[in-house]
């Protein structure tokens, strides 16, 4: 089946999606050990989760970046998942999709959440021709995401640190076996229309 340019693939079950962030290990591992996040997370700053797992090794640098240390995979719910895409505003204007800069620059405003598409990546984090959705929680967003819609949070920096291993021994193959079994999310244009440029 072909890669839709702009698609959102995830690891998901009927009622769950798996979202990525990574922070430094004050924040990680608190947030492992109490399966919410720590009072040192900030409620008010824009916070950005990303579907893609090697978008996440991407803008890590697999868990070695300053800061991203911790890899964290976070369950949520897809009904607060689903609600951020319906309350969400593309992070830049896009012509024909907005009506003016002008609107575009109020919905962003007044928008508790905002969609960017980033290319996705391969194993050797490459571009790839499609895109992958990043979403910035602000505001109510971002705290019903910490306080409501997240199920669990789990570590997965060590599988980070396995599987680039594995791509830089060249093994392929074994590394792509253990990387999440991401699928394509079921978000019509009922939650999209309104976010693709």
């Amino acid at each position: 089946m072909e890669e839709p340019h702009h698609g959102i693939r995830a690891l998901h079950t009927a009622s769950t999606i798996t979202v990525y962030q990574a922070y430094a290990p004050e924040i990680g591992v608190t947030a492992v050990r109490d399966g919410r996040f720590p009072s040192t997370w900030l409620r008010d700053r824009m916070t950005w989760i990303k579907p893609s797992f090697l978008w996440m090794m991407y803008r890590s640098n697999w868990g070695t970046s300053a800061g991203q240390e911790t890899v964290l995979a976070v369950e949520i719910t897809r009904a607060g998942f689903d609600w951020a895409l319906r309350h969400a505003c593309l992070s830049g204007y896009r012509r024909g999709l907005h009506p003016d800069r002008g609107t575009w620059q109020r919905e962003l405003k007044r928008a508790p959440a905002r969609v960017q598409w980033d290319p996705e990546r391969d194993l050797n984090l490459r571009p790839l021709a499609h895109r992958s959705l990043q979403l910035g929680l602000s505001g109510e967003a971002s705290s019903r995401y910490a306080d409501e819609w997240t199920v669990s949070i789990s570590d997965v920096t060590p599988l980070a640190r396995e599987i680039r291993t594995l791509v830089n021994r060249g093994d392929l193959d074994s590394a792509t076996r253990l990387l999440p079994q991401e699928q394509r999310y079921p978000a019509g244009d009922e939650l999209l229309a309104h976010l693709r440029p």
